[in-house]
């Protein structure tokens, strides 16, 4: 019953930043975790990020711990993903999913459609 928007993408050169965003809409987002995954043509989904429903709790692939940082604001059913100091091999399509009760891909029920991240040299 979870809907999820992705917007923020775009193209960026090598060493800047880019802030995601993920809103949802309907009911039960602010009880579920929230995740972002990313794949890059011709490359395996792959975790990025995640935050527990509260956001006091905060997971981060190893790629993206000293660069990015994932947030959420309940009230405003929006999760977000600030990256920094972008490289070329974090090209990729970029989503978010909301975790629900776990039974779907990945572990998690909800995704978006995804936005597009390019980082050029």
């Amino acid at each position: 019953q979870v809907q999820l928007v992705e917007s923020g993408g775009g193209l960026v050169q090598a060493g800047g930043s880019l802030r995601l965003s993920c809103v949802a809409s309907g009911s039960a987002f602010s009880t579920y975790a929230v995740g972002w995954f990313r794949q890059a043509p011709g490359k395996e989904h792959e975790y990025v990020a995640s935050i527990s429903w509260r956001g006091d709790l905060k997971y981060y692939a190893d790629f993206a711990k000293d660069r990015f940082t994932v947030s959420r604001d309940n009230a405003r059913n929006t999760a977000s993903l600030q990256m920094n100091s972008l490289k070329p091999e974090d090209t990729a399509v970029y989503y978010c999913a909301d975790e629900g009760e776990g039974k779907g891909l990945r572990g998690y029920d909800y995704w978006g459609q995804g936005t597009q991240v390019t980082v050029s040299s």
